[in-house]
């Protein structure tokens, strides 16, 4: 069988049976299976693996949603009621859809190999039930040009796969998991054109954690950013990812809990366990302020290889069931937000930890030290230990730094960059048909400051100062932003002058801003 799945990478991808066919693919293997956990599967072979499974179940569609930056094309696979993989067809059912990303860093590759035996699974007729409330996406491997470089050396620490694994950043050495504000790659601009058109109302974003010595097999965060609607915050934290950790305790007899790390020696953070960031340049927090479900997983690093797959199956999968469990209220519930109205709102731009009222008790845990067979290197592996230990958690975050959201921003026609920018992440706009006059706010620039150093290809820039009113007249052509529309948290996150993760912040407007005495980009107030 697996010689067949290498034959099938020849078959070109448009290949896609009307019907299901006799075909059995319930031994269909990974490279992670055949290698008996000591290779992760490469991008040709997931190629394969995929035309294989459609040729089993005419549930399943195989499509591309895009480019890497060395011209792989980004498989998705589709799975429901539907005749193809196209998100007219995918929008005419009206179920839930749920995305499921893997590899976006290509070192962490449990995650696509998770996918493909869930893949697998579908084919074979499992979990058919899921048909009548979702539909499924899945792309099982994002950072396909990162997979492809294999290194043993890859992830020191990590228990395998023993035979390399590929890197973290993509083939242009960004790390796709910063670029989803900037969009600087051809990879995350698939994806965000993946979610403009399909508009997926879960996302769920696989990934293998290092660092702490926990005692969780499966660490999980949802989104974190304080403008996230609060609808969405109540959901996961108040009853989806609590009932999905229960289910995999009395299921698996695994621990899951929310992601997070104890502060390395000579830190001088407080004693604590830290979640990650809340700027939307990580995914999880992007999703959030589109106004959607999102759902970020850390397999445990120090877990063999073979069990961080199992983890990230059985909570992928739980996190399905209790999607197609709850479809309609999913649906139902971010519809409604949609239609929120966030102008006039007190809108965070800038956020810090915020600390839990009382400690709780987190799951530490303990590891030996192995040697790869191969380099002689030091990995480390879980032992069956667990140690809870008292200690306050930081694991969401609160302003600092607000600013009251305005009705509508009015973008120069000049800032093509900006424009493109916004289109790119599928702002709604309108030009100006004649000049108007208008009573609006300009930011004065007291003070500006750049970063020394690069990160992620950007010199990161912070403006300091003040709005101010004015009357300006504005010219023929420029851009009508609302912010009374469906990614108005969007909006504001990336025009807003002080944000910390938008437009200015990643040095996109460096032309116009070097010397500038005002922010380029006008304000309609809200009304008082």
């Amino acid at each position: 069988m697996y010689r067949l799945l290498i034959a099938l990478a020849l078959v070109p991808a448009a290949m896609n049976p009307v019907a299901a066919q006799d075909y059995d693919v319930s031994e269909l293997q990974t490279r992670a299976e055949f290698s008996y956990f000591e290779e992760t599967t490469r991008y040709e072979e997931v190629m394969a693996f995929l035309r294989a499974v459609v040729l089993a179940n005419n549930r399943l569609h195989l499509t591309e949603f895009g480019y890497t930056t060395e011209g792989r094309k980004l498989p998705l696979l589709v799975y429901g009621d539907v005749w193809d993989a196209t998100a007219e067809e995918v929008a005419r059912t009206g179920k839930t859809r749920v995305f499921v990303q893997a590899n976006i860093h290509a070192g962490e590759v449990c995650g696509k190999e998770a996918l493909l035996m869930l893949a697998r699974e579908l084919a074979s007729g499992a979990y058919a039930d899921w048909a009548d409330s979702l539909v499924l996406l899945m792309a099982p491997i994002y950072n396909a040009d990162g997979n492809e470089r294999i290194s043993l050396y890859n992830r020191p620490r990590q228990h395998g796969p023993v035979g390399g694994m590929g890197q973290r950043p993509n083939a242009q050495g960004f790390d796709l998991n910063r670029d989803h504000m900037k969009l600087d790659s051809p990879e995350a601009r698939s994806l965000v054109g993946l979610m403009n058109e399909y508009d997926p109302h879960v996302l769920i974003d696989l990934h293998t954690t290092n660092g702490t010595v926990h005692g969780y097999h499966l660490t999980y965060s949802p989104p974190l950013n304080p403008n996230t609607a609060g609808p969405i915050t109540d959901l996961m934290r108040g009853r989806w990812l609590p009932e999905v950790r229960d289910v995999i305790r009395d299921t698996y007899g695994w621990e899951f809990y929310y992601y997070g790390n104890v502060p390395w020696s000579g830190s001088t953070r407080e004693p604590g366990w830290y979640t990650f960031d809340h700027r939307p340049r990580f995914n999880n927090n992007y999703v959030g302020l589109r106004n959607r479900i999102a759902i970020l997983s850390e397999a445990y690093s120090y877990a063999s290889f073979e069990e961080r797959i199992l983890a990230t199956l059985a909570f992928v999968k739980e996190n399905i069931h209790y999607a197609h469990r709850h479809a309609a209220s999913i649906r139902q519930i971010l519809e409604t937000i949609d239609t929120e109205v966030v102008v006039g709102r007190e809108m965070a731009v800038r956020s810090r930890f915020a600390r839990s009222a009382e400690p709780v008790d987190i799951l530490l845990g303990e590891v030996a030290e192995v040697y790869n067979p191969y380099t002689g290197e030091v990995m480390y592996l879980r032992e069956d230990v667990t140690n809870p230990t008292p200690m306050y958690e930081y694991g969401t975050f609160s302003a600092t730094e607000t600013v009251r959201a305005p009705r509508t921003y009015f973008v120069p026609p000049t800032l093509a960059t900006v424009v493109e920018r916004l289109s790119a992440h599928g702002v709604w706009f309108e030009e100006l048909a004649n000049p108007r006059e208008m009573a609006l706010e300009q930011f004065r620039i007291d003070s500006t400051q750049v970063a020394d150093r690069p990160f992620q290809g950007r010199h990161e820039r912070t403006l300091s100062g003040a709005y101010e009113p004015v009357v300006r007249t504005l010219e023929a052509g420029t851009l009508v932003v609302p912010v009374d529309q469906q990614l108005g948290r969007l909006v504001f996150y990336l025009l807003e002058p002080r944000s910390d993760d938008g437009l200015v912040a990643w040095a996109l407007m460096d032309d116009v801003l070097e010397n500038a005495d005002y922010y380029p980009i006008l304000r309609e107030p809200a009304n008082p």
